[in-house]
């Protein structure tokens, strides 16, 4: 569904599970910060207010959304969460550099998803302008590292079950 159409951080409360017994790996896309760090803080807030320890919760730091899986990869080996939310934000340019970098991360981050017995929930931003992904971290359409946060709970608990 398209985020114009759902406000990214609105989610029933009551129908997520607790998180205190999760443990959570976010890796963030240094690139862009301005926007990938209002979903970082909306992700790991999003997490606490549900149960999660912050001592739980392990945060790695990449330089761009193409190095989200391998950030993603190592952080998994590093400290076995049980999910890994992956954060950042491509914003198209004048270039074909906004293709390969979103085909890659996507790709990687759904190959992750097939080879690890681990959820990698795809928080990576891929917009026309620096606007539609401001309105993206906490504007206008909500937060997506709030809705991956939800996502990645509610994946855990799917998996525990």
């Amino acid at each position: 569904m398209a985020s114009s159409l759902k406000n990214l951080s609105e989610y029933n409360p009551k129908t997520i599970p607790s998180a205190s017994s999760m443990r959570f790996g976010i890796v963030v896309s240094e690139w862009n910060d301005d926007i990938t760090s209002p979903m970082l803080i909306g992700a790991v807030d999003t997490l606490l207010v549900h149960g999660a320890k912050r001592e739980n919760i392990f945060i790695a730091h990449v330089p761009g959304s193409f190095e989200l899986v391998a950030g993603a990869k190592l952080l998994m080996k590093q400290h076995s969460p049980d999910s890994i939310i992956c954060l950042g934000s491509v914003i198209r340019g004048d270039t074909p550099h906004f293709d390969y970098v979103c085909m890659g991360a996507t790709n990687g981050i759904a190959a992750l998803n097939a080879n690890y017995d681990v959820p990698f929930i795809f928080g990576l931003l891929t917009t026309d302008n620096k606007e539609q992904a401001l309105e993206r971290c906490g504007g206008k359409y909500g937060n997506k590292g709030i809705e991956c946060a939800i996502t990645a709970i509610k994946m855990v608990a799917l998996k525990q079950q």
